[in-house]
């Protein structure tokens, strides 16, 4: 960062009129109240909403083409940022700084401190700054000196102007990889950092040999390893969360040659249909300190209402990872001796477990079908289908085939067992059918986990290739085939072939680069 910090006119320190540094929650709360940032609710927690932006802009999402990182860099699925119009922006928002307070984090990224990177947060609002305070990995006192690896300067109500700053909005997510800045406006929406860093991750990690993971984790009692992955509203807060087993981390993973780590040390959880019976670990995290994303709350009561979707689907509540009961801290764990992988099919199609062997494993991995979920990301108003690499193509800043490489080296090493489990649909697609049951859900997860499903008969489904179980604790028979819970098994046969279709179509992208094995291991569509 020499460039910027030589310049003195460009020190954040000097430009704003006062600086608040590593405040506590309880401080920040006064502050964000005092400032009408937001309101408490009944259960302590600070209430905010984010206007337009609830949910991550991915075209607004730009990584600056430089020589040290250009030919690293997948541009096919990243949008190249000039260098010149980085610090034309970097300029204006300093310009925009001037005499106004700022609040600042310094905090960690990775709860393994030999792969620790250093994160330094400037926000203009105190709830975002209690945001990351609980988001990141919190230092202790004597963990402060020292410049931070990387910077983070948001500042959701300076906008850019298209034709001035190369943006596709006002809105822009700009990541200097060189630098080691990123630069965040015209967006309310706190998950932008907290996806932005892990993007940092998925550059950094893999450089050291580390696989970068979007998944969830959590550790039996015996201290197995249990991985969930899939994108957001597929279920990984809610099913790692689970009262048998105590939590790793909500949403990030590192997987090293010791183990895995948390990237986080906090959770973000979907927050919309939340119930105590069903979730009450989320539920009993919601409390002072936490922080609750456009939920509707009772203006006499200030009662939240999670039922309600006025602002969006995409509620959520950000609070630390310690705020659940049985938690692993520090945030690391053995070897994964199984990984799930979560998709909520709106086809209503998939079955709601199958057992993967490695190739068939890694095909699913790089494809990453799931529905993006209403609210999710600007625009998505109701589930469609989509693929997204690894689980997580909008965080990728390799190519998918570095990591699905270290995934598949993994797997063949740990001899980790591998499940497909659908949270979407049964008995008809989304509008028709319902979503799946989630006690039925939690019983096909321990199932898989306490190897229950490893002497089980299962049949290879003849359209989507997959090792389905005729058979499951806990979860009735008739629902594990899907085709036999449509009422018209014609209109089931035509729906899973297209799906089939879409699996093959995406596919094509993959088929010079990877081994024929894993090519021939996906849908047949027949």
């Amino acid at each position: 960062m020499e460039k910027i910090r030589e310049n003195k006119y460009l020190d954040i320190t000097e430009v704003a009129s006062k600086v608040y540094h590593n405040l506590s929650p309880a401080q920040l709360i006064e502050k964000a109240i005092s400032r009408n940032e937001g309101q408490l609710t009944s259960a302590g927690a600070l209430r905010v909403t984010t206007g337009k932006y609830t949910g991550r802009s991915p075209n607004d999402k730009f990584i600056v083409d430089s020589p040290t990182v250009h030919n690293d860099i997948a541009w096919y699925n990243n949008k190249a940022f000039s260098g010149q119009q980085f610090f034309q922006l970097y300029n204006r928002m300093m310009g925009y700084l001037q005499h106004r307070e700022i609040f600042t984090f310094s905090g960690y990224a990775g709860a393994d401190e030999e792969h620790q990177v250093k994160v330094q947060f400037i926000n203009e609002f105190a709830w975002q700054n209690l945001f990351v305070h609980q988001l990141f990995i919190r230092p202790e006192p004597l963990q402060e000196a020292g410049n931070p690896d990387f910077m983070v300067i948001c500042l959701p109500n300076f906008t850019a102007v298209p034709e001035i700053d190369g943006t596709n909005s006002e809105a822009f997510i700009v990541l200097n990889l060189e630098q080691r800045i990123l630069l965040i406006g015209g967006t309310h929406y706190a998950g932008e950092m907290k996806k932005a860093i892990f993007t940092v991750m998925n550059y950094l990690l893999p450089k050291q040999g580390i696989l970068s993971m979007h998944c969830s984790a959590n550790m039996g009692e015996t201290g197995d390893t249990a991985l969930f992955f899939g994108l957001s509203g597929t279920g990984k807060t809610t099913l790692s969360a689970d009262h048998n087993r105590r939590l790793i981390g909500d949403d990030e993973h590192g997987w090293s040659n010791q183990g895995i780590f948390n990237i986080e040390g906090g959770c973000y959880a979907k927050c919309i249909k939340l119930s105590q019976e069903n979730e009450p670990q989320i539920w009993d995290a919601i409390r002072f300190g936490t922080v609750l994303e456009n939920v509707v709350v009772d203006e006499e009561s200030r009662a939240a209402n999670y039922d309600s979707a006025d602002f969006t689907e995409n509620t959520r509540a950000a609070y630390p990872v310690h705020y659940i009961d049985n938690v692993v801290v520090p945030g690391v764990g053995g070897h994964p001796s199984t990984i799930i992988f979560l998709t909520a099919d709106a086809f209503g199609v998939l079955p709601p477990i199958a057992k993967l062997n490695n190739e068939q494993a890694m095909y699913h991995f790089l494809s990453g079908y799931t529905s993006k979920l209403a609210g999710t990301e600007r625009g998505i108003t109701k589930p469609e289908a989509t693929f997204s690499a690894c689980f997580g193509a909008p965080f990728l800043p390799l190519s998918p085939l570095v990591y699905a490489k270290m995934l598949g080296e993994k797997l063949e090493q740990q001899n980790t067992k591998v499940f497909l489990i659908n949270t979407g649909w049964s008995g008809g697609p989304y509008g028709i059918g319902k979503r799946m049951n989630l006690t039925y859900t939690r019983a096909m997860v321990t199932a898989a986990i306490a190897g229950h499903m490893d002497h089980v008969s299962y049949d290879l489904d003849p359209i989507f290739n997959v090792y389905v179980p005729d058979t499951c604790p806990g979860v009735p028979d008739t629902i594990l085939k899907p085709r036999n819970t449509w009422s018209d098994v014609t209109s089931y046969d035509r729906q899973a072939r297209e799906l089939a279709a879409l699996f093959i179509e995406n596919f094509t992208r993959f088929l010079e680069d990877i081994p024929e094995g894993i090519a021939q291991s996906g849908p047949k569509g027949q």
